[in-house]
């Protein structure tokens, strides 16, 4: 948990960027899903190459199967372009990104499509600002042996927190303080601690307003932290849009 702080205010400096053309209440349309995108971007990038290799040999219509394989993950993307690469076309920037958006897979690409993203990014491009905002957090490496995802859920508050402030709302509106949920979960867990250690326990949580999802990440740490063989199936609801964006991507 070192770093968090110092990666969420690099974050923020994107802001030096979008001031003129944004209001600081619109910082967070732009800076949110771009954080996210680049933490999807950074978990598939060491299996990039391999998945582009292995798509022109599938048959089958159903590639996700193979392609998860491939990468590890619930998800995948099938673009030639990663952050890496947009950098080097800055005259077509908006397309690129465009394609390399669209090559994610559907769970992945839903979550991008809940902020919008496609109106910031004609808004960045009218501006001549998309190229230097993806450049920009290309330079920040999200790999999660880099940051873990409870670090990423810190960040992503963090964010949360600074745009709650300059927009005059509240920021528990979209998440609670970890240290409040880990004290939930540590309540919600201590009956049931003795069975919880047996072998093959599995157990279901839901958050009916999840937020950011801390809840179920912490309460997923927690669980594995007693019992390593223990499964833990988790379900949320929320309301907003973005946080439940930033929710699905940490769970993802």
């Amino acid at each position: 948990m070192i770093n968090f702080q110092e990666k969420a205010n690099f974050i923020w400096s994107v802001a030096d960027l979008l001031r003129g053309d944004y209001k600081q209440s619109e910082y967070g349309k732009v800076i949110l899903p771009f954080t996210v995108l680049r933490r999807l971007d950074c978990v598939l990038e060491p299996t990039k190459d391999q998945v582009l290799a292995k798509v022109p040999t599938i048959t089958a219509q159903n590639k996700g199967p193979i392609l998860e394989r491939i990468t590890g993950q619930s998800f995948y993307n099938i673009s030639r372009y990663d952050f890496k690469k947009l950098k080097d076309d800055a005259d077509h920037i908006a397309d690129n990104l465009i394609d390399y958006i669209n090559g994610f897979s559907p769970n992945a690409r839903e979550i991008i499509d809940y902020f919008n993203f496609s109106e910031q990014i004609t808004r960045l491009d009218n501006a001549n600002l998309l190229y230097l905002v993806v450049c920009k957090f290309a330079e920040i490496d999200f790999h999660p042996n880099t940051v873990s995802n409870i670090e990423m859920g810190y960040i992503f508050e963090e964010l949360i927190r600074k745009f709650s402030e300059i927009s005059n709302e509240t920021a528990g509106e979209h998440f609670t303080p970890r240290e409040v949920i880990r004290l939930m979960v540590n309540i919600l867990f201590n009956e049931d601690s003795d069975v919880l250690r047996k072998e093959g326990v599995v157990r279901t949580l839901y958050d009916p307003a999840c937020g950011t999802g801390g809840m179920l990440s912490v309460a997923q740490e927690y669980l594995q932290s007693m019992n390593s063989e223990a499964e833990l199936e988790v379900f949320g609801q929320e309301l907003n849009p973005e946080s439940y964006a930033i929710c699905k991507a940490d769970m993802m």
